[in-house]
């Protein structure tokens, strides 16, 4: 019915200088009806936007009857419209915090009418309250005025209805009473809001925790009396005294994504207090103290964390490239007659020829293929095959040795015709290892200049075989940008799949159709392999498994860079007092401690942990009683660049490896998988 209004009272005004042409700019008309706040249309679209393109007064006219959309969604109390224009527009481009004519921001408007949600929508989206409401005395004088001028346009409107002649004067008058009046309750509304409104009532589950030894973090919740206002902000104080006499210093949060702050900059080994209090329009209200009421900064280490000695990798392996092209063994290659050397470079020649290409069918032999692909595309040669080139067609050695040699080979993609160099130095030996090592650098070697690109990915953890006798060793990489390869084309992998499965034969798929059938899985590996934690404090749970010639360990298949894990909270940093705690009850003979003392960081650690382990023995599927013998790796909490921190859950030393033969009760559910230790090891690089 408003909205109807406001339309007729366009129409009635169509002589006036034209505003935005918008039927949301129609309902903002009903703002302007006072002479005092108009807003000066012709202004805005003559004035500020002369000599600009059409294209920019579009825009901006744009843009504006957003600003007056979202001011009408707040008033009309519609939150899916201000949902909706929060997350078309930028802040910046709903002016969200420009205050309109009559002095009020949209939160102003959503908190005096008591509007819960869309006050927290706004407060997510960054919005403030108005900067005209210095005190509370001129908040309510301002709401009082609003009220004032609206009653008196109300009744000069009504006398001029009553008074008039029914014309059409008297008919657009008669619509501008209307909206007047719709205005006036609403900032009856707004007033009446205001005064029965109160101060908030304190924070709840104030958490207090040493997140460094310079630091601590507190995190709370808001308030649960749903009686008072909006809260708008909150305010952390600290102290070294409980009294907070005199206090160290305060912040004020009101930033409200996350209610978290990290007090920095203190004096480790310090006792400090911390209490957070909330304000709404109202004021501030109570403050509430943390639990426990205070932190000690610290951490495990007595002082700063140690840096741990970094190997300065580069520079080692120029030393050891630098010492190797002066060593004894190096001199033959050098000294070997010009025969020898004319053969090895017509042999490297003969690599790069055009005659070189990728290989369409497998014999029976040990191959290199290269998966690159982009969104849901994969890289092909021309005639729709997946790069594949030999490393030897006679391979009959010990495949897991050479496989995990390989893939730490490619953490070296751009070293390959140096390590070339070394091993062919070495081939004297006859050694079946060497000549296989040494083929599959050449294999790489071809593979870089057919693609003409130095990395080729990361390795899939376990080659691709079938009853041929074929085995593929697979490397991933995913593109990310325009990257120009030669040789080869983009083609989409269900199409790739399709054309291959025409051809295949389904009683004994060769290596590269089994392949193709779980790409899409070696694919999702990969691209979960280089997913990262959140920060917090983790448990993790370290189990593995023997066979001949390999060590395997228990990942979970969404993060299989990570041992099996459960979040114990989001603070990385064991204190001090907390891990002297630890190896207290690590050491203890009793299963299960005495529980610590209530309101300490170490009672809420203890009740994380069993949260936490509970957790966890659900996750692997083990009963809970059996985590009784199970215990903690005290020697150290496993950090991983300070935001990532783990404590080790073990089972009992007979059962953190299984062997091979060996019967394993409990087996995780569904999930998990597990990787060569060495893969993993690379893999958590």
């Amino acid at each position: 019915k408003m909205t109807q209004q406001m339309r007729d009272l366009q129409l009635a005004q169509a002589r006036k200088p034209p505003g935005p042409s918008s039927p949301n700019a129609a309902k903002r008309l009903y703002r302007n009806l006072s002479g005092k706040f108009r807003v000066n249309y012709t202004s805005f679209d003559e004035g500020s936007l002369v000599g600009r393109g059409e294209k920019e007064k579009l825009r901006k006219s744009y843009l504006f009857q957003s600003n007056a959309a979202l001011f009408e969604a707040v008033e009309l109390q519609d939150l899916d419209r201000v949902q909706e224009l929060l997350k078309q527009y930028s802040p910046e481009e709903l002016d969200l915090n420009t205050p309109n004519s009559e002095g009020l921001l949209p939160l102003d408007i959503a908190i005096m009418t008591n509007n819960a949600p869309i006050a927290r929508a706004l407060l997510q989206a960054g919005a403030k309250e108005s900067p005209h409401f210095v005190s509370l005395e001129s908040r309510s004088l301002h709401l009082s005025t609003l009220v004032r001028e609206a009653e008196q346009r109300v009744n000069e409107l009504t006398a001029q209805v009553v008074n008039e002649a029914p014309n059409a004067d008297c008919s657009e008058k008669e619509k501008q009473l209307k909206a007047w009046e719709w205005r006036y309750r609403l900032y009856k509304r707004m007033k009446a809001g205001f005064e029965h409104a109160r101060v908030p009532d304190a924070p709840t589950n104030v958490h207090l925790s040493v997140a460094s030894s310079s630091s601590v973090q507190v995190t709370f919740w808001e308030p649960l009396s749903v009686n008072s206002a909006v809260v708008t902000k909150y305010k952390v104080e600290w102290s070294c005294s409980p009294t907070f006499s005199p206090p160290l210093g305060e912040a004020v949060i009101d930033k409200l994504k996350n209610l978290h702050f990290t007090i920095r900059g203190l004096v480790s080994g310090t006792a400090y207090y911390v209490r957070v209090s909330a304000y709404n329009m109202k004021g501030w209200g109570p403050p509430q103290a943390s639990v426990p009421p205070f932190a000690i900064p610290s951490s495990k280490y007595h002082g700063d964390r140690p840096q741990e000695p970094t190997l300065p990798v580069e520079g080692l392996r120029g030393q050891v490239k630098t010492v190797h092209q002066h060593c004894v063994c190096h001199e033959p290659c050098k000294n070997q007659p010009q025969s020898r050397k004319h053969s090895v470079s017509k042999s490297l020649k003969h690599l790069f020829h055009p005659g070189s290409k990728f290989l369409k069918t497998l014999k029976r032999g040990l191959y290199l293929t290269a998966i690159f692909y982009k969104d849901d595309n994969i890289l092909v040669t021309h005639e729709d095959q997946i790069p594949v080139v030999e490393i030897d067609d006679t391979y009959s050695c010990l495949l897991m040795q050479d496989f995990l040699w390989f893939t730490k080979v490619s953490c070296m993609w751009d070293e390959i015709l140096w390590l070339r160099q070394c091993v062919t130095v070495s081939q004297s030996s006859c050694s079946c290892i060497l000549q296989t090592r040494f083929k599959m650098l050449l294999a790489i070697s071809q593979m870089q200049g057919l693609l003409g690109i130095q990395d080729l990915g990361q390795v899939f953890f376990e080659p691709v075989k079938d009853k041929q006798g074929n085995i593929l060793i697979v490397t991933l990489k995913e593109v990310k940008t325009s990257q120009t390869f030669e040789s080869v084309r983009w083609v989409p992998i269900c199409k790739l799949q399709t054309s291959r499965k025409s051809v295949s034969s389904p009683e004994e798929p060769t290596a590269l159709d089994t392949l193709l059938i779980s790409l899409q899985d070696k694919l999702a590996y990969h691209q979960r392999s280089s997913h990262a934690l959140s920060p917090g404090l983790y448990l993790g749970y370290l189990k593995l498994c023997s066979a001949v010639d390999q060590i395997r360990v228990l990942v979970p298949e969404q993060l299989p860079n990570i041992l099996c894990h459960v979040k114990i909270r989001s603070n990385p940093n064991i204190s001090r007092e907390e891990w002297e705690w630890l190896q207290k009850m690590v050491s203890m003979e009793e299963p299960v401690p005495a529980e610590p003392e209530a309101e300490t960081s170490q009672n809420h650690l203890f009740q994380e942990l069993q949260v936490a382990i509970k957790e966890l023995m659900t996750l692997v599927n083990i009963p809970l009683q059996e985590a009784k013998d199970f215990r903690l790796y005290s020697q150290e909490v496993l950090d991983f660049g300070g935001q990532v921190s783990f404590l080790l859950l073990l089972p009992p030393s007979d059962d953190v490896c299984t062997a091979p033969g060996q019967n394993n009760p409990y087996t995780p559910r569904s999930g998990f998988l597990t990787l060569p230790l060495q893969i993993f090891e690379l893999g958590e690089e």
